[in-house]
């Protein structure tokens, strides 16, 4: 038992949600660390960060994607879900759930800025589930704590010259890294010019994954998937845009490359379609945009009744590169961890106190602290402010 639950009187009020705050923060990126995207350069990273704090002072944290909005995700947690959680007990990530989803998703249909707003929240919740047993989350999920593969990914490895994307895949390969995910959608020449240009530095021992980031028409998947094959790639992730189930299904004869998706998915309804179309055999859900661990825990079930791994996705803040690990220690079914390698994630290294490490085998651990095993600097926060605009130019 936490210190925090030993200390209160037999019968007190337990785990209920005094208070819900939501910070959109925000950092530039200079030249140095900016990559070139199918979105554009990137030139600052924005998050939202949510504080759950209860009535025996407990505090979780927790992360809601920003999607790309991050004061509108903010303020709908500090107004619409924030009224519907205060009172509420934290322990009851369920209930707290179906209130939401009856209340702002089922009535309206499902909207993703409630998914991303609500991921963030839960998340929180959980972070507090733990501190109150006095358990990592791992734990509390019923895991032992071992050892999770990892891919070097995150916003890196972009548009950049061929030898030079291969001089930077080799870098994280030498850090231990068995894996790593480049960053395509330019043309089907260049992009087949860099995929081959790193199988040649790295040769046929490490994997290879793809991200075209929704780039792709048909015809483009048409081109690079059977040169994708012959190149040994593990797999070629969002092709399309999310909900363009015909076109995945159509390229799925294409060739032998596995697509991936579900990082723009929401909850398990969404990822029924995905699953039913049989094109998709990765599976991405993302702990800050697709419900919260609560429901990725259920999508995750659902991939398990097709035989399908699951490798969630994960580039934004360290809370929420933790809750990912943890989360993926639990699964039956858990695949590669993706690793941020970008360079000078200021959410990855100095809101939270090491996420995680890589290891010489190319592997992570979950923190073993209670919750998520973070700690969180309010101060980086109040130093952080949003900055308005597009995050790519």
């Amino acid at each position: 038992m936490s210190e925090a639950l030993r200390a209160m009187p037999a019968g007190a009020g337990k785990l209920t949600i005094r208070d819900v705050t939501a910070y959109a923060v925000s950092f530039p990126v200079d030249a140095a660390g900016s990559v070139q995207l199918g979105v554009g350069r990137t030139v600052k990273r924005d998050a939202v960060v949510v504080k759950v704090t209860t009535e025996c002072g407990l505090v979780g944290f927790g992360e809601s994607h920003h999607g790309r909005a991050h004061t509108t995700i903010a303020h709908f947690i500090n107004t619409a879900l924030r009224d519907m959680a205060l009172g509420q007990d934290a322990g009851d990530t369920v209930g707290l759930w179906r209130k939401i989803y009856k209340s702002q998703l089922q009535g309206m249909g499902l909207g993703a800025a409630c998914v991303l707003a609500m991921s963030g929240l839960d998340m929180a919740l959980w972070d507090i589930r733990g501190k109150a047993a006095g358990l990592p989350l791992y734990r509390l999920l019923g895991a032992q704590r071992r050892a999770l593969p990892a891919y070097a990914g995150g916003v890196a490895l972009g548009w950049q010259e061929p030898e030079l994307l291969a001089d930077e895949a080799q870098r994280h390969v030498e850090s231990g890294l068995k894996a790593v995910k480049l960053r395509i959608g330019d043309t089907p020449e260049r992009d087949l010019a860099r995929i081959r240009a790193v199988r040649k530095r790295l040769g046929d021992g490490i994997e290879i994954l793809t991200d075209a980031m929704m780039s792709y028409r048909l015809d483009d998947a048409r081109k690079v998937v059977p040169a994708m094959d012959e190149l040994g790639v593990g797999w070629l992730e969002e092709p399309f845009a999310a909900h363009d189930y015909q076109n995945y299904e159509t390229a799925r004869a294409f060739g032998r490359v596995a697509f991936a998706a579900g990082e723009n998915h929401y909850t398990r309804f969404e990822f029924t379609r995905l699953l039913e179309t049989n094109a998709v055999s990765i599976l991405q859900p993302d702990l800050s945009k697709a419900g919260g661990i609560t429901e990725v825990l259920r999508i995750a079930a659902l991939a398990s009744a097709y035989h399908l791994p699951v490798h969630l996705h994960s580039s934004m803040t360290g809370i929420n590169m933790a809750a990912t690990i943890h989360v993926m220690t639990a699964l039956d079914n858990a695949g590669y961890f993706e690793a941020d390698v970008s360079r000078n994630n200021h959410f990855r290294d100095t809101l939270v106190r090491m996420p995680y490490r890589v290891d010489a085998e190319g592997c992570v651990h979950a923190p073993d602290g209670p919750g998520l095993g973070v700690e969180v600097d309010e101060d980086f926060i109040a130093a952080h402010p949003p900055i308005e605009g597009p995050a790519y130019r």
